[in-house]
């Protein structure tokens, strides 16, 4: 569990004002073939919450949902209070709920500051701002070099994208969703194909990032979900087979059958 893992045990027993993001009967059917079903969910404030399970579970349809790039056949989805079931990604973008890996403006043959500085020039609401004079872009580079030295690229800042190593481009991206100052970041799978240093940078860049917003993850792997999470939902062909703390979650018999036992420990 997380250092802060305490305080934030002593929210789960808090008030529906704690809860950010809410699903109520959550359900995807695809030509008779229900890939997520009567899911309910529940992410509080402040937390890193993972959803993990097998393959075939629905993790990435749930959370193709949760972002809207999936409709629901059926179900509701609660952002801060607000129904967004109907919406659409950027409109849940501009809420402060932002998936990264997705959306994230990463340009191979710009700069890692330039990356973050057309970032945070759509979080302003602007185009992209090609055609103007070079001084109105310069006066981005303040907050777009505290983006980068937060994600640990101040020394590759003036590299082009394309020359960084995979581990530092996902950093890169986790910077250019930082830059649209979201409350809330939904994680898809972010250590896949990684090397173990990579992994370790990550990790401790996501438990960084995560002090003042709530993070969702999809995560393959178990020892980053320990480390990590505070809350986990494991899903199994569909449905929410169990839930709680790595701890709970890892002794249950059904989530070792169906999670450790598929061979995905």
């Amino acid at each position: 569990m997380r250092p802060n893992a305490d305080k934030t045990k002593s929210r789960m027993v808090g008030t529906s004002d704690d809860i950010i993001l809410r699903t109520e009967g959550l359900t995807k059917d695809f030509k008779g073939f229900t890939a997520v079903s009567e899911v309910d969910l529940a992410v509080r404030r402040g937390t890193i919450h993972a959803l993990i399970g097998p393959n075939g579970a629905g993790k990435t349809t749930c959370f193709n949902l949760l972002t809207k790039f999936l409709d629901p056949s059926r179900g509701t989805i609660t952002y801060k209070g607000r129904d967004i079931t109907s919406q659409k990604p950027a409109e849940v973008a501009r809420l402060g709920l932002v998936r990264s890996f997705q959306i994230s403006a990463v340009f191979p043959h710009l700069t890692v500051l330039e990356n973050v500085r057309i970032a945070l020039q759509r979080k302003r609401g602007d185009s992209f701002d090609f055609w103007v004079s070079e001084s109105v872009l310069k006066a981005l580079d303040g907050e777009a070099m505290r983006l980068v030295e937060a994600v640990g690229l101040a020394d590759f800042a003036q590299h082009d994208a394309v020359e960084l190593s995979y581990g530092r481009k996902r950093a890169l991206e986790i910077a250019t969703t930082l830059a649209l100052d979201p409350e809330m970041m939904l994680l898809d799978e972010p250590m896949a194909g990684m090397g173990h240093e990579d992994v370790d940078r990550i990790a401790e860049l996501i438990k960084r990032v995560s002090a003042n917003r709530t993070i969702l993850m999809v995560e393959h792997n178990l020892s980053v979900v320990a480390s990590l999470s505070d809350q986990i939902t494991v899903l199994a062909r569909g449905k929410v087979l169990a839930e709680g703390d790595y701890a709970t979650v890892s002794k249950d018999p059904r989530v070792i059958e169906a999670y450790i036992g598929a061979g995905h420990g």
